[in-house]
């Protein structure tokens, strides 16, 4: 996540709904991969400040874009290119599901966010291991119930990223982590085997 953007219109149009956000962004290309709250999207027309991008029926489905509006704040992230630094872990921009804020609380210096995970994310869940929550890198810190994932936000996240304003019952676009989806799949065969 390198930019915190601002969703000045949305509209729907024949190519999906259309929002036209506010970044700090220069020189967009036409066709260049810009994630949205972590959910990838194609930019469509874009000029100083801002750039336009549209979703469609699969992704709304699956996201929380269908819900935005004008003033919404939102995390950004252009495409990673070969050579640059990779201050995280792999995000591919592809939301799994969408998560609900059950907690938010204070300890000490961090911010702990509890969310309750759909079921079919769950398994994919590894204490310490990566996740990405509304397009942010981030570790999961503990797993204190079934269903439940905790996040240990430091102040540098919580102040630089719209994550800081969650609240309770708030939805939040959820991407695991890619190792885990793939070793899966590629498991499921022989774990049906097994349970046969």
């Amino acid at each position: 996540m390198d930019d915190v953007g601002v969703v000045e219109r949305v509209e729907q149009a024949d190519v999906g709904r259309l929002m036209r956000i506010a970044s700090r962004y220069t020189g967009l290309a036409t066709g260049e991969s810009v994630a949205v709250n972590g959910a990838c999207l194609t930019v469509g027309e874009s000029g100083a400040g801002w750039f336009d991008v549209a979703a469609v029926v699969p992704t709304l489905g699956r996201t929380t874009i269908g819900e935005g509006h004008a003033g919404r704040r939102v995390n950004l992230e252009r495409a990673l290119r070969l050579g640059d630094r990779l201050g995280g872990h792999l995000v591919q921009g592809h939301v799994d599901d969408v998560g609900l804020i059950e907690d938010v609380s204070r300890r000490d210096d961090a911010l702990l966010v509890d969310i309750r995970l759909p079921d079919d994310l769950v398994p994919l869940m590894v204490l310490h291991g990566s996740v990405t929550v509304d397009g942010v890198s981030l570790t999961v810190n503990a797993l204190p119930s079934p269903g439940i994932l905790q996040l240990s936000l430091i102040e540098f996240t919580w102040r630089h990223t719209t994550l800081g304003a969650l609240a309770v019952g708030d939805a939040v676009h959820v991407e695991a982590d890619m190792l885990g989806k793939y070793v899966r799949q590629l498991v499921a065969p022989y774990v049906a085997t097994l349970s046969s």
